[in-house]
């Protein structure tokens, strides 16, 4: 890539907190008022422990000499088997979300056209849209990112606007009285949004994977990373808190377009409309966007010989559609078997589900980062090491409480789909021994 076609590090900045504020941020007051605004302690501590995180990405994208992302940084401490692992979460982390961003998409739709869906009828509909978003993409990434740089302002001009208008309607006695409604303790309180709060920064990781792709990246990556993290924290806490000062809890406990019911209650419904109208567009763009990037994710692993060969087949336009359709395939799966009284508690479930599979390359990314330094060519000193690998311990211990937080239910299934990994791995550990790896592996 010719050096004038690089990405600044502005532009990587707002590249990084647009991928983790996405369409992740629209459910988000729903959840959160179902705990009541003592939410906003959840995100200090979020905010705080996903910072860790992207400094760590950030040292890691410098001090790292191999590929594969993620993959290759934990393969430093924990090897092929490290890097399949850490590859293999991250994928199915992302089809997971993308089935959470469908049901977001759906239950806007729904209060949109003021129709009500039963919980079958909910995860029917997400399937269509998750099959409409990936056929698409059948165009190539050229007609995706054109999509996706368009309907990410659906969310972004909303988000802003109330994030500064909004506090001209912020009710402070609203936000006090509902401070602790269910009369939770601070560790329960606490454990019941700390999964959802991170789950608003899955993606920090994504400046890191761009550092190709902009100027001077050993400079402006780590720019770009904590400041695409700091930023999108601002406009997280901002945008969900005022809601929660808008609206009644209640109301909003229940909402399946909490961003609507918000700019109802400020102006009218028929702006509230819009607005939902605005973050449907975003949300499918995103959607549109992340099912490429998925396919994309297995297509790389495929061609390190982690997944089967048929990820790595393409179309002539560079499209890996077999593999995009294997993806939908499984998505479609995890929604019927996610079916829920509510959209909310459906959207949840995906949602812990995500983040406990996506912890886990950052736990072995913490993991790694002393190994990176050792075998670095970048010169270190030991008390830059010696931050860096306490920072790493601090941000491993906040991903831990993450996955804790995120209930029995989706540690359960967390964990077997983790174990079912290592058995993956087995089966197709000798293609990484020099010698004995052979063309006819599947």
């Amino acid at each position: 890539m010719a050096e004038n076609k690089k990405m600044s590090v502005t532009q990587l900045t707002i590249v990084t907190a647009v991928n983790m504020m996405g369409s992740g941020i629209i459910m988000l007051p729903t959840n959160l008022a179902q705990v009541g605004t003592m939410s906003i302690l959840s995100w200090i501590i979020t905010t705080i422990g996903a910072t860790m995180l992207a400094f760590i990405f950030a040292r890691a994208g410098l001090y790292s000499s191999k590929g594969g992302g993620m993959g290759g940084y934990a393969e430093y401490s924990f090897g092929k088997a490290g890097a399949f692992l850490t590859n293999y979460t991250y994928g199915l982390s992302l089809v997971i979300a993308n089935a959470a961003i469908a049901i977001s998409s759906v239950g806007y739709i729904a209060v949109l056209f003021n129709v009500h869906l039963s919980p079958l009828a909910t995860a029917l509909w997400t399937i269509v849209v998750l099959w409409v978003a990936t056929i698409l993409n059948f165009g190539g990434a050229n007609i995706t990112g054109r999509i996706s740089s368009f309907t990410v302002w659906g969310v972004i001009l909303p988000v802003v606007f109330i994030s500064i208008v909004g506090w001209f309607y912020f009710s402070g006695s609203n936000f006090a009285s509902s401070w602790n409604p269910h009369n939770y303790s601070f560790i329960e309180g606490m454990g019941k949004s700390i999964s959802i709060t991170l789950w608003a920064f899955l993606g920090l990781e994504s400046a890191a994977a761009n550092s190709d792709a902009v100027e001077n990246p050993k400079k402006n990556v780590p720019i770009a990373v904590m400041g695409g993290t700091i930023g999108a924290a601002i406009m997280y806490i901002l945008s969900t808190n005022v809601i929660l000062g808008i609206s009644p809890i209640k109301d909003l406990a229940k909402s399946s377009a909490p961003f609507g019911l918000a700019f109802s209650h400020m102006f009218n419904p028929t702006i509230g409309n819009i607005v939902i109208a605005l973050m449907i567009i975003s949300c499918f763009g995103s959607l549109i966007g992340w099912q490429f990037t998925i396919a994309e994710v297995f297509r790389s692993s495929a061609v390190e010989k982690y997944f089967p060969k048929v990820f790595a087949k393409t179309i002539g336009n560079g499209t890996p559609l077999i593999g995009m359709v294997i993806i939908t395939v499984l998505q479609t799966l995890i929604s019927l078997m996610t079916v829920s009284p509510s959209l909310s508690k459906q959207f949840t479930i995906l949602v812990n589900l995500a983040v406990v599979t996506n912890a886990v390359p950052y736990v072995l990314t913490m993991a790694s980062i002393k190994s990176m330094q050792k075998e670095t060519s970048t010169n270190i000193s030991n008390k830059a090491m010696r931050w860096t690998n306490i920072i790493a311990i601090l941000a491993g211990i906040y991903t831990l409480y993450a996955i804790y937080s995120s209930g029995g239910i989706a540690v359960y299934y967390g964990a077997i789909v983790t174990f079912a990994g290592w058995t993956l791995y087995g089966l197709i550990s000798y293609r990484f021994d020099t010698g004995k790896s052979k063309d006819t592996d599947i």
